[in-house]
């Protein structure tokens, strides 16, 4: 899922990917509606409210909604600085820190809420921003590693896409295997995405905060899913010698 260079991925990684983490995205995304009434993995509609605090003169308001912007821009940005600076180790560990920076972002916020948290202004803004900052590692992370194939946290330029791409099926010079496999790509992440959301939704109202933990196990998946198959990977490279070794002992055995 996340072992492959992006100029080196299979259609399979990608829609790995993008399905599970868009599940995750939905899951925080309802958790900050039922819990603070804000959106947290997608920030269009934040910006109108940036416009209307403006024009309102409510500059303590349109200074807050600016942090988060400028945060969910930060958590993009920290993404592909992990990655970058990362990278010479290995795409596994140069894709891996984000998800490990979001997981532990997800986890105070998780915490906190749990055990912690009165419902006070000041606490409900700094919440939707520790989330939102993680929404934007995850859409920086998820953008890069899939070479901009695969975005998770909001929908709309995904069903944009949609539309045009099942716009294009009805022409035959358009219906290619490489637009089929597109339209099934960001169909699994709406899917993936409402079905994360209803997820969401329900165990938030059985365990309140607690939903952050599982958005967090969501994200430990994705890190062992290919850590296991790196190791065994590892293992195989130590022990090819010892065998070709063992099977020339062998061989010479038998002569």
């Amino acid at each position: 899922m996340i072992s492959q260079e992006k100029t080196n991925r299979q259609y399979i990684n990608n829609l790995q990917l993008g399905a599970t983490t868009a599940a995750a995205a939905a899951m925080v995304n309802v958790a900050g509606v039922m819990v603070f009434f804000a959106y947290t993995s997608n920030i269009t509609g934040h910006v109108a409210t940036l416009a209307e605090e403006l024009v309102k003169g409510h500059w303590y308001q349109a200074g807050v909604v600016f942090v988060w912007l400028f945060l969910f821009f930060a958590g993009s940005f920290m993404a592909q600085f992990l990655i970058s600076a990362f990278e010479s180790k290995g795409p596994y560990i140069a894709h891996a820190m984000p998800i490990i920076m979001e997981s532990f972002g997800l986890l105070a916020v998780g915490i906190y809420g749990h055990l912690f948290y009165t419902e006070s202004l000041k606490e409900t803004e700094i919440l939707i921003a520790s989330l939102i900052f993680c929404m934007g590692l995850q859409n920086g992370m998820v953008a890069t590693i899939s070479n901009n194939q695969v975005k998770t946290t909001h929908l709309t330029g995904l069903l944009t896409d949609i539309g045009r791409e099942v716009g294009c099926v009805f022409f035959k010079r358009h219906r290619t295997p490489e637009l089929i496999e597109k339209i099934k790509l960001h169909l699994t992440i709406f899917a993936c995405y409402l079905g994360g959301g209803i997820l969401g939704g329900y165990f938030f109202i059985s365990y309140d905060f607690q939903v952050f933990y599982m958005v967090v196990a969501i994200l430990a998946f994705v890190l062992y899913s290919d850590f296991n198959s790196l190791v065994m990977e590892k293992s195989y490279d130590v022990l090819k010698p010892i065998v070709s070794v063992l099977k020339e002992d062998e061989d010479e055995i038998s002569h």
